[in-house]
Parts: structure tokens; sequence; C-alpha cells
């Protein structure tokens, strides 16, 4: 009887071994005719489910590589292979069935003294970057250098110590503002917090960054409510420079202001950044203001940087053709410049189920065969000039 049990224990050992090998060859030869079909260009018998496994895999390989790599010291902030993926489902025991991948893989480094655009459509991982990057969101995978050191991976405590230096103005100055406190309370907190100067100079130093903002030191004793909309952005950027940071995630601070205010607010962030030093990630729709106050540009797309390059490469040679179609939608204000607009059909797909191959695919006027299956290398095509489309392999 033991000896029966025995060999079946051996014989399901070998028939597993035999079904795993078997696995094993068929993966292989499907690998194979998925090269083969892209070396020739058909894609009949394509295999879309084995080609996204082997470019996560790619991806996860590249990012532990590079995790041995030196930060940049020229650079105040470095980002690489940055991950924020929010599950939507997860199983009885907490694994994680499906996510939306707000931010998917994404790398850029910020000098100091530099402004980085970031544009792309509403819902596109913006934000959500911007706020993984301070760690107000906790990063899925990746790493991010400020001054030389890795904070992805700190604890709030240690944090706190960086949070002076690292600073953000909200996109909506209606709701970012506690509306129960008055802005000399609003303003004083943060540098008793932090212990920015001592306690009997705490007024005096928030007159003088009103004053710096461009708010009446009248103004102390009075309550968002009673404020518009520029003056309360104005009072969200002195919150921000109260702890005298380094950096600043402006998330598109201007948008819900009028034109003329719109130009204040800006001329106001260009002046502080002269005054202080400061290096700003603003993020935006409006690619005119961009292009007025950033040094680099990214474009974003479905949680993915798509180009990215210094601001004259960017405008003077769009390379990716969502880049292009951004900058045929701005107007032109001369009426004897004809420019043709690229109208994109259809709506930006879900970050919870990315079209297989390129994300921009369903959508590209461009869009070739290839498109449709394999997702396009990001890399650097000219000096500083990054973009991830098959049309420049």
């Amino acid at each position: 009887m033991d000896n029966e049990n025995k060999n079946k224990r051996i014989s399901s050992s070998e028939e597993k071994e035999i079904a795993e090998k078997e696995a094993l060859e068929l993966r292989l030869k499907k690998e194979s005719a998925n090269e083969a079909a892209i070396a020739s260009g058909d894609f009949t018998d394509f295999d879309d489910e084995l080609e996204a496994e082997r470019e996560e895999a790619l991806k996860e390989q590249v990012a532990l590589n590079d995790k041995d790599i030196e930060p940049d010291k020229d650079a105040i902030l470095e980002v690489r292979h940055l991950k924020k993926y929010f599950v939507l489902k997860k199983t009885i025991l907490g694994k994680p069935i499906s996510s939306l991948r707000a931010v998917d893989d994404v790398s850029f480094i910020v000098k100091p003294g530099e402004t980085l655009g970031i544009v792309g459509e509403s819902g596109c991982g913006k934000t959500t970057m911007g706020r993984t990057v301070l760690k107000l969101y906790q990063p899925t995978s990746g790493q991010v250098f400020f001054e030389g050191v890795d904070v992805a991976g700190m604890k709030e405590k240690e944090m706190r110590a960086l949070r002076t230096k690292m600073q953000i103005v909200f996109q909506d100055p209606y709701s970012s503002l506690p509306p129960r406190s008055t802005v000399g309370d609003i303003l004083a907190e943060p540098v008793k917090v932090h212990n920015i100067v001592p306690k009997n100079e705490v007024k005096d130093y928030v007159l003088e960054l009103m004053e710096s903002c461009g708010l009446r030191d009248y103004y102390y004793e009075r309550y968002p409510h009673e404020f518009s909309g520029g003056q309360r952005q104005r009072i969200c950027i002195a919150r921000a420079l109260a702890v005298k940071p380094k950096f600043i995630v402006c998330d598109e601070p201007v948008s819900a202001l009028d034109v003329s205010i719109q130009a204040q607010i800006i001329n106001l962030l260009k002046k502080l950044q002269i005054e202080r030093g400061l290096t700003y990630m603003f993020i935006s729709h409006d690619l005119s203001v961009v292009k007025y106050i950033s040094d680099k540009i990214g474009i974003m797309y479905l949680g993915s940087m798509v180009e990215f390059g210094k601001k004259q490469d960017i405008f003077s040679n769009p390379l990716h053709p969502y880049t292009e179609a951004l900058f045929s939608a701005v107007p032109n204000p001369n009426p004897d410049e004809k420019t043709e607009r690229i109208v994109l059909t259809g709506d930006i797909p879900s970050p919870a189920n990315p079209p297989k191959g390129c994300k921009f695919h369903t959508r590209c006027p461009k869009c070739m065969e290839i498109c449709k299956h394999v997702a396009p290398e990001y890399k650097e095509h000219e000096d500083g000039h990054f973009c991830a489309c098959h049309l420049y392999d």
C-alpha cells in the first residue's frame, strides 16, 4: 500500500514537471512568434497578453538595475521609474486584483532654479505625480531623490524635516484655505510649527512675507471669504513660502482665475523665483502659460511621460503626435497665418484598463499596426529630448 502511494506521488510530480516543461516550451514558442511578428510587421497571431507581461518584466528589471546608479549631483529633484497605483479590487486575503495606474513609470530630472512644466489632459496623472513626488501619496514603487536623498521610502517622522524644503500651491484657492482662521494665523502656523523664526518675530516675519506676495498689512486680521480668487491664491503662495522652501509644486495655480489675474500670479511666481532661487514643478493645461514660465516641459498621457525636453526643443520640434495635437489646439493670434488643427477622436481611455501597446494608439492620427501591440520605448532622440513613439524607431 505504501509503495502504491509512493508511486502515485512520483507519477504526479513527474506529470507536474512535464506540464511545466510543456508550458515553458509553449511560452518560448509564443515569444519567438511575437519577435518574428514584430520583425515582419505581420501581427495576425500576435499574443498581446504575453507582450504586456514581457514589457512589465523589462520595466521592473530596468528599474532594479537603475537602483544602484548614484543620483545626479547637480539635480535638486530626480525621479526614477515612479509608479502610483490605486487598488480597485482585492482578494479576500488582500492581494490586489485590479489597479488604476495613475502614474506609470515616470522619470525626469530638475536642476536648482529651473521650472518644469507638466502638461496633459484632465485625468492623465499630473496632480497625482506632483503629490506623489512630495510624498502626500505613498509611491507604489520607484525612487524620488531630493538633494541626493531618496525620500520614496522615508517614514512620516523622517519626512517632517524635509517638509520645509518641499511645498505645494493647490489648484483651488477657495477650498485650500481654512475658513475659520485669519490670514495672519494661516501664515503664522507653519512658521511656529517648524520654528522658522523666534516667537517674538513671527508677526513681523509674516507681515514681510505678505508684502513680498503683494498682500497689504491690514489683510492680517481678515478671513479667506473676504478676498477675491487672485488674493486667495496670493495667500496660498505666501503660505507655501512661509517655511522657506527650495522646491514648490504649483498644481494649476491659475486655472480658476481670470486672464488678467493669471498674469499677475505668474509674474509674482517668476519674481519670487528670482529673489529666492526657487525651483518649480508647474502643472497646467494652458500651453501659453507653460511656455512663458517653464525651462523644461513634460507631456503626460494616461499616467506616462510621452515626451520630455527643453522648452525650445518641445515647441520648435514636437516629436510625439499627442504633443503636436496639443499645440495645434492653441489659437494663433495672427489672422493671416493658418494652422491646421489636429482633432483627436474619442475620449481618453481609462487608466484602470489602458490599451495594449502604445496607450495613445486608440486616438493617434499616425497610428501604425505595431502601435496596437507593442509599447514604444521611452528614449532620448536628441540631446535632452525624450520621446516614446514608434515613428522614431
